[in-house]
């Protein structure tokens, strides 16, 4: 009977023993998590994380912080433009939390690239690139934790915004300062006053229509194509859908890229052109019957074309609409 009491006792304190090692066997306490964490974004703003920090940091319960990461691929390999226009303003964003905020330790910035942390792509189910998501400091990301970039856009004024729905932290963005616009304007007086003073003594082509017309022209294709919705929102020039397709027009009436502007600008303009053809035949004159017919159906052609590829593009992002002819 002792032979089989003894090994049942032995086994038993070392049992005790283990479990009583793992329960006092130290670790990394909240505290010195946040304490890593500032420590770290002392020295860099936007923290990068691997799968290990993000499990670490992010994952790891509990928190008092909340934590916004930028899922991104900067690899040269991955050839990503976007990623790169979206790091330099989520940048922007964390610098200026850190010279604007007095809560330094409510929220941290970190970055997830694709090539140092597949685990995490994959466990949030990620196939695109760049992802803002908001990781609260109690509880699960919500849908609303992840910003619509494809209907706000990334700029750092629309991340800041959503920010503050998210954590009620308010962060006034602020731009480092670019001089580029305050040169061209510079230089672009110049020229202009150079050419005025130089063509001083023949200043009649300030009174050609045909020049003022295609300037207004020009301002009106800016303006209709949605170039100052690009500057004030900052969306992405393109985009890649899950399947790897590059997609040129936004799916949304609430939104598009820059160069979906870029191929509505030169729609109109193929418009205006075959109205100007039409317009040119219509005063020509009776002894220039082939020249007349053949602005005519050029124009003719023109607007056909590619006004019907405008009503195209409108029913693809006004859903419900129900008219379109030869462009679906």
């Amino acid at each position: 009977m002792k032979a089989f009491v003894l090994p049942i006792v032995v086994f038993s304190i070392i049992a005790l023993y283990d479990v009583v090692g793992q329960v006092r066997k130290p670790g990394v306490g909240l505290n010195d998590r946040v304490q890593q964490l500032s420590d770290l974004a002392s020295k860099k703003v936007v923290l990068r994380f691997n799968n290990n920090k993000f499990r670490d940091f992010v994952k790891s319960a509990p928190r008092n912080y909340s934590v916004v990461v930028m899922f991104t691929a900067l690899a040269p390999q991955r050839q990503c433009m976007v990623c790169r226009q979206a790091s330099d303003e989520f940048a922007i964003v964390a610098n200026s939390f850190r010279y604007t905020s007095t809560q330094q330790n409510r929220l941290f910035f970190a970055m997830v690239d694709f090539d140092e942390g597949s685990d995490v792509f994959q466990m949030m189910k990620l196939n695109t690139a760049p992802v803002f998501v908001h990781f609260p400091a109690k509880g699960k990301p919500k849908p609303a934790d992840t910003m619509d970039i494809q209907r706000v856009g990334f700029a750092a004024e629309a991340i800041a915004r959503w920010i503050n729905e998210r954590t009620d932290i308010q962060i006034r963005v602020l731009r480092p300062p670019n001089y580029s616009a305050a040169l061209s304007i510079m230089l672009l007086v110049l020229f202009v006053g150079a050419f005025l003073y130089i063509r001083r003594n023949n200043l009649e082509f300030l009174y050609n229509k045909t020049m003022w017309g295609v300037w207004a022209l020009l301002f009106c294709f800016a303006m209709t194509s949605g170039q100052m919705w690009n500057h004030i929102r900052g969306p992405p020039f393109m985009h890649r859908n899950q399947h790897g397709q590059t997609a040129y027009i936004h799916g949304s009436s609430q939104g598009q890229f820059v160069v979906e502007t870029y191929i509505i600008m030169a729609l109109n303009a193929a418009v205006v052109i075959g109205i100007i053809f039409m317009a040119e035949a219509a005063k020509g004159k009776g002894n220039e019957t082939k020249g007349r017919k053949f602005l005519a159906i050029v124009g003719l052609g023109l607007i056909s074309i590619f006004f019907l590829l405008l009503l195209s593009i409108f029913k693809t992002k006004t859903h419900g609409y129900p008219y379109s002819f030869l462009f679906k």
